[in-house]
């Protein structure tokens, strides 16, 4: 059975231009009228063989009739009933019925779905940046002492009636100095605002490496091939590049090439791509386990090869997080749908820290986001040592977790084993989970 979504609409629409009746259409497609004003109203569904005939009768192909225009806006719908807890709760069995009979309260209802979605972003962002962000700290504290300093000196100048010529300069020329130092803190912080909307002007190295990566999809093609890429090739990569302003960021990149280098040579792309084609065209799901036991590799290295790779004909995307023993995340590379904080402390829940407890043990969970609307997603996370084996202290670990879109063609055979999904958020503070037991904070935004 075809998606019927909107059908009855299009297929009214298509009928009245061709300034046919109901009863003359439904002749021709071997119904009852009344069977097709039902359907018409989106009160009944279209069996395959009745949309091709409707389709023959109207002169038109059933592509036509059947286009997924109608899905995205009966999703929006149902995001935006499930947002809310109105009593009585949204008919959602009646949303097609509804689409149908007022397209236009449809659209603009999920335009106001659309703009809710936006602005939920827009607080994540702006409440990490507020509460973690060094370099906005750091540009307050500076306007805020040169406006201490500033108030400090008029006052002695207002209420000292009687101050030497000598000592009034010299707090004259105290305020100017401490209003120059305020006009160029503000200067700088309203210009780090502005270009730190773009992702640009990072606050760390870090940002400033994965803001380089996502402009070239996480993808470098010079470090494909036989592994021989030479260093200094590598370092021209990351000269003149406006992302990696300091040095620290164009070390970091280098240093990331390096690793990326030996993982592409470890797992050549030319075998990979077909290895995923075929593990997906089977049904199997992703299995990274299987990939990694007959690349000869540890699942970490897939995990950062796997989120490196260009895209791919039936290979889904593919997200990374990598944490230290800390907690603390040191790269992540986004996908759709998976809030990652740029600042601050993580979902406590995730499975990457669950397989920072356990080292050594790989975890794969399904996990449900607590963003509006809700995404799904398959996570395999494990945790190692880094650096050689050694029995003294200090030990060092980093835990990689593995991101891709939970769908049938993504879970394939251990799609009936993962149970409930796991609800996770990007942090406590705008988490929609009240009753998480893993709660740091109250959330700043109401579920």
């Amino acid at each position: 059975m075809p998606k019927t979504t909107l059908i009855g609409t299009r297929i009214r629409a298509f009928r009245l231009a061709r300034g046919m009746t109901q009863a003359e259409l439904a002749r021709r497609a071997g119904v009852s009228p009344s069977y097709l004003n039902l359907i018409e109203h989106n009160r009944r569904r279209v069996a395959t063989t009745l949309l091709d005939e409707l389709s023959a009768a109207l002169g038109i192909t059933s592509e036509a009739l059947s286009d997924a225009t109608g899905d995205a806006l009966l999703e929006a719908l149902r995001t935006a009933a499930a947002m809310t807890t109105a009593d009585p709760p949204a008919e959602l069995d009646r949303a097609e019925e509804f689409a149908g009979r007022f397209p236009g309260w449809a659209a603009h209802l999920a335009a106001l779905q659309a703009r809710a979605e936006a602005q939920d972003r827009i607080i994540e962002r702006l409440s990490d940046r507020m509460t973690h962000d060094p370099n906005l700290s750091e540009a307050l504290h500076e306007i805020v002492s040169a406006v201490t300093a500033v108030q400090s000196t008029a006052a002695i100048l207002a209420e000292t009636a009687d101050l030497e010529p000598v000592w009034r300069d010299r707090f004259h020329q105290s305020i100017h100095s401490d209003s120059v130092r305020l006009a160029t803190a503000a200067e700088a912080l309203v210009a780090y605002l502005d270009v730190s909307t773009e992702e640009t002007g990072l606050a760390a190295p870090q940002e400033e490496l994965e803001s380089w990566l996502a402009r070239q999809a996480f993808h470098i093609p010079a470090i494909e091939g036989d592994g021989d890429t030479p260093t200094d090739t590598l370092t021209r990569l990351t000269e003149d590049q406006p992302e990696l302003a300091s040095q620290a960021a164009r070390a970091m990149a280098g240093a990331w090439l390096e690793r990326a280098r030996a993982d592409a040579a470890a797992l050549p792309l030319d075998a990979l791509a077909p290895a995923l084609a075929d593990m997906f065209a089977r049904g199997a799901g992703l299995r990274p386990e299987e990939l990694a036991n007959g690349f000869g590799v540890g699942l970490p290295r897939l995990f950062r090869r796997l989120a490196s790779l260009p895209a791919l004909p039936g290979v889904p995307p593919f997200g990374l997080v990598v944490c230290d023993g800390s907690g603390t995340l040191i790269f992540r590379r986004p996908i759709e749908g998976f809030a990652l904080p740029r600042f601050g402390g993580a979902c406590p829940v995730w499975p990457l820290f669950q397989a920072l407890m356990q080292p050594g043990r790989p975890v794969r969970a399904l996990v449900e986001t607590a963003s509006r609307p809700m995404h799904r997603f398959l996570a395999h996370a494990v945790a190692e040592s880094v650096g050689e084996a050694r029995f003294e202290p200090p030990f060092a670990w980093e835990a990689s977790m593995l991101l891709t879109p939970a769908s049938p063609h993504t879970l394939g055979e251990c799609g009936g084993d993962l149970g409930v999904p796991l609800g996770v958020g990007s942090s406590c503070r705008v988490c929609l989970r009240p009753d998480c037991l893993a709660r740091r904070e109250p959330s700043i935004v109401s579920g």
